[in-house]
């Protein structure tokens, strides 16, 4: 890993970012690229074991994170993220809002209500808290940006994954509102979908479907930062209510 402390000209000295589901996976390769880059990096995720992995490897390397056990599904977890997050570092520039997964995947005939309940609470309504209370803060700062972490079925579904796939479709109507709403601040938000990632929730079976079927580009989680730091550094008056996709065509 770079030596942070080493860092010249940083893409985001002096910016603070919040980052949900940042124990592993996708989360932990953006904590630790935000990181790189210059950011003051307030890691969320459920597992505190995993997170203060993440957080002690950036800070060895002369970083600046903390780390914020919360569930994302749980609002008033969720208002005390926020609050521990600009206690620590006085504001908040950025916000990726990563945390999401899959509990189902059943034809709907055959699916687990409870399932599939579970799986909109995670990405859609998780989602909603983090927006909601991360708001005031980004318009006390004057200007911010939030990313969303999309999925390409959330633009196209596909048989098994309704409920992942129509949580993300509504996580993609709600970027685009929030964006009509934020603007008049200078915040804006914008949709980062990765396509297929090897983490330990890629399925075998989706794995299957999107190498065979697809012919997809199957990523490592650090493949994933360069496209979010670029949505980072955008101007205040920049892009948004955009997706954003790292996947190989529109399937």
């Amino acid at each position: 890993m770079v030596d942070l402390a080493m860092k010249r000209n940083a893409l985001l000295k002096d910016k603070v970012v919040l980052i949900t589901g940042a124990s592993k996976g996708i989360g932990r390769a953006l904590s630790i690229g935000f990181a790189e880059a210059g950011a003051a990096v307030s890691c969320a995720a459920r597992s505190k074991e995993l997170l203060d992995s993440t957080v002690a490897e950036i800070n060895r390397n002369g970083g600046k994170a903390i780390a914020v056990t919360a569930d994302v599904a749980r609002e008033s977890q969720v208002e005390q993220m926020l609050r521990k997050t600009v206690e620590r570092f006085k504001k908040l520039d950025i916000v990726v809002l990563n945390a999401g997964g899959n509990f189902d995947e059943h034809l709907v005939e055959e699916s687990r209500s409870e399932d599939w309940r579970k799986t909109v609470e995670l990405n859609l309504f998780g989602t909603y808290y983090c927006a909601k209370a991360a708001i005031p803060y980004l318009r006390q700062n004057g200007a911010g940006k939030i990313i969303t972490i999309g999925s390409g079925l959330g633009h196209r579904g596909i048989p098994e994954r309704s409920a992942y796939a129509c949580s993300k479709a509504g996580l993609w109507m709600l970027t685009r509102v929030l964006a009509q709403e934020l603007g008049q601040y200078n915040i804006s938000v914008n949709e980062l979908i990765p396509g297929p990632v090897v983490t330990a929730g890629l399925s075998e079976s989706f794995r299957k479907i999107a190498m065979d079927k697809y012919h997809e580009w199957l990523k490592a989680p650090e493949d994933v930062v360069q496209m979010a730091l670029f949505l980072a550094t955008q101007p205040d008056i920049g892009p948004s209510a955009q997706s954003f996709s790292l996947m190989r065509r529109d399937n």
